[in-house]
């Protein structure tokens, strides 16, 4: 495959090795992550006999929203290796550091805190996103509460939708994945992602238009999405559904979508937060809501969802009133726009 860009002609480059794959990611992290992350090359980092487990190629702290970081354990593949040879074991090993009160996981925050304390660059790197936090205390929370598996590959391979149907209390609900591809013509060159990484925990395959969601596809359930969760996000959840008894609750991958006619929110859940993505412009939803964090996200984000929107994050089950009301007001403006 080539792109063609100014009259030339850039031709897809055949990584031969995994280590080129390796380099280039690190090499250009802040381009296909963004600049509102920090990407620590593990295997420079880390020797897998300190921790007594297989180390991922990299380690992702993602920024963006600055309130609600990500954590991703990185591992970078070829398309061409076997994928139930080496992928599988490789990324199965992983899932036992995402449990609760994991030896590995609990090493890791550990040495983290320890390497970047003593990595100046890499420690004023991270003061510069936590500001005053307590660097133990965010690496702490943030990885125990918040981190998936990312793979980043350089092609296509059918085998991972197949897995995700299988595994869906592993694979399906941690393991996002972004293919990504060089381009090159005499040493100048490209990069391709798809998806972009600021839509990695967006829809990305069911997207929220009818036409995509309706079409038949693995079933998700409401259980699907709470499993794992703390009691806060559950009531919370609850009471948002009791109070909207005659819409759809439609649970789907990353998201249980709220319709009337049509969707006017998405609930997305954490482990002890829920995220609503409401389609209502940011200055309508800080108008109503004064006790919980509210953030209009990016462009792209907005683009994504067709339409102005608004993601407010509901910590506790607190001051729930305001939150119904603005979902109320949410599927009320949504029925005028369509009349």
């Amino acid at each position: 495959m080539s792109i063609y860009h100014q009259n030339k002609k850039y031709t897809e480059y055949v990584f031969k090795k995994e280590q080129e794959l390796e380099d280039l990611v690190v090499d250009n992290s802040k381009v296909l992550f963004g600049e509102n992350t920090v990407y620590i090359d593990a295997k420079k980092k880390i020797n897998a006999g300190e921790l007594g487990k297989t180390i991922p190629d990299g380690l992702l702290f993602d920024f963006s929203d600055i309130d609600n970081p990500k954590f991703y354990l990185v591992e970078v593949e070829l398309a061409k290796h076997s994928f139930f040879n080496h992928i599988f074991p490789q990324i199965t090993k992983f899932f036992g550091f995402l449990r609760d009160g994991n030896t590995f996981q609990s090493e890791l925050i550990d040495f983290l805190y320890r390497s970047i304390s003593a990595d100046e660059q890499l420690n004023s790197e991270f003061k510069k996103f936590i500001k005053k936090q307590e660097l133990f205390k965010f690496l702490k929370d943030t990885i125990e509460n918040a981190s998936d598996i990312l793979i980043v590959i350089d092609g296509e391979k059918k085998e991972f939708e197949e897995i995700k149907e299988t595994y869906t209390d592993t694979w399906d609900k941690y393991v996002k994945l972004v293919i990504l591809k060089k381009y090159e013509e005499n040493g100048e060159f490209f990069l391709q992602t798809e998806p972009d990484f600021e839509l990695i925990n967006e829809e990305v395959v069911d997207t929220p238009s009818k036409s995509r969601e309706d079409k038949p596809k693995k079933s998700y359930t409401e259980e699907f999405h709470l499993d794992g969760v703390k009691e806060n996000v559950k009531l919370t959840y609850h009471k948002i559904k009791e109070s909207f008894p005659n819409i759809t609750f439609n649970p789907q991958r990353y998201y249980i979508s709220m319709k009337d006619k049509h969707h006017f929110a998405y609930l997305k859940f954490r482990k002890s937060k829920l995220s609503i993505v409401v389609m209502l412009p940011v200055d309508t939803v800080r108008a109503n809501i004064k006790n919980h964090f509210t953030k209009e996200p990016s462009l792209g984000v907005q683009k994504f969802y067709n339409g102005k929107c608004t993601t407010v994050r509901v910590e506790v089950y607190e001051n729930m009133e305001e939150i119904v009301s603005l979902l109320q007001l949410a599927q009320k403006t949504e029925k005028i726009k369509v009349r």
